[in-house]
Parts: structure tokens; sequence; C-alpha cells
């Protein structure tokens, strides 16, 4: 876009009307006229991009740099007693090396800027037994599994007097060898 206002530049600047320059670089009479005017008031100067929006973020590629050393060392390197960071604990660590204050619900996104995505260990019981989860699955569980004569596929015959779909079968319905009226 900047480009295309510095070209509109060159054109005001060899007597071309705001009409032709509108033509000629495809936008409209109105965009042409506040380029007319901004490079009229302020040369080239005044068509140049306007920056970054917003505020500046407070925390350089330096020091992003070591945020991100600091959370693959591991949150029990910075006194923490598990190995699972949360925002708050982020937060401590960014403030700690950057003297940087960030609100915990906002950490994200700085862990969004760094690629880290959000990462929830699995919830296990204290008291989980490995040893008597195994057993029981090779025990107790291949009792439990049906035979391979109950998981036979049945029949879909309405005709058939077994069959899964008849009414007598099912129990639901008209009484087998009533007509309907």
């Amino acid at each position: 876009m900047e480009a295309r206002r510095f070209q509109a530049a060159r054109l005001f600047a060899k007597g071309e009307s705001q009409g032709a320059v509108a033509r000629a670089l495809g936008v409209t009479p109105v965009t042409a006229h506040h380029w007319y005017h901004a490079w009229h008031a302020n040369g080239r100067a005044g068509l140049k991009a306007a920056g970054r929006a917003g505020r500046k973020p407070r925390l350089g590629p330096k020091q992003l740099a070591t945020i991100e050393q600091a959370l693959r060392a591991g949150p029990r390197v910075y006194g923490f007693s598990t190995d699972l960071w949360t925002l708050p604990r982020v937060a401590a660590v960014i403030e700690r090396l950057t003297r940087v204050r960030h609100h915990p619900g906002h950490v994200w996104r700085i862990l969004r800027g760094l690629n880290w995505s959000l990462q929830r260990p699995a919830r296990r019981a204290r008291e989980r037994d490995e040893a008597a989860i195994a057993q029981w699955k090779t025990r107790r569980w291949t009792q439990l599994k049906k035979t391979p004569a109950a998981s036979a596929r049945g029949s879909s015959s309405k005709t058939k007097a077994a069959s899964r779909s008849s009414p007598s079968s099912a129990g639901h319905g008209r009484p087998a060898g009533t007509r309907q009226s």
C-alpha cells in the first residue's frame, strides 16, 4: 500500500490530476483526494505507513528467548514443587527474569507467541495400582469377554422367529399371528 501511495506522489509531482491518479492506480477518487492532500501538506513523508497499531510489546526478542529457555528448564528449577507449568507460575518466572509484570490471565498470549500450547496432564488416582490393573486385564477381563458364538451376527429377517427384529422376539408390538385390521 505504501508503494502505491509513493507512486501516487510521483504522479502528483508530474502534474497528474487526482482522477488520473485514481484510474492509474485502481483506487477510488476519494482515496486519491486524501493522498493528494497528505502529499501536498507533508510531501512524501505524509504518505508513509502509520506503523504498528496498538501498544508496543513490553518484552523484546532477547527477553522472550530468555523466557523460553526458562520454560524449557522446567518449573522445579525455579523452586516449584511439581513439573507442571501453570499461568501464575509462568507469570512469576517472567517477572523474576525480566522485571515485567503480566497478569496470569494474559500470559497465554506470550506462550502462544512462543509456539507453546496448552497441555493437560492425565488425571490418575494416587491409589492407582498398575500391577493390580495388569492382573485384572489378563485374568478377569478374559473371563468377562463375550464368546465368539455370542457375538455372532443375528438374522435381520422379519419372517424368522428368532430374528432380533421380529415382533415375537422383541416382546413389543403385535403378538405373532394376529392380523392388522
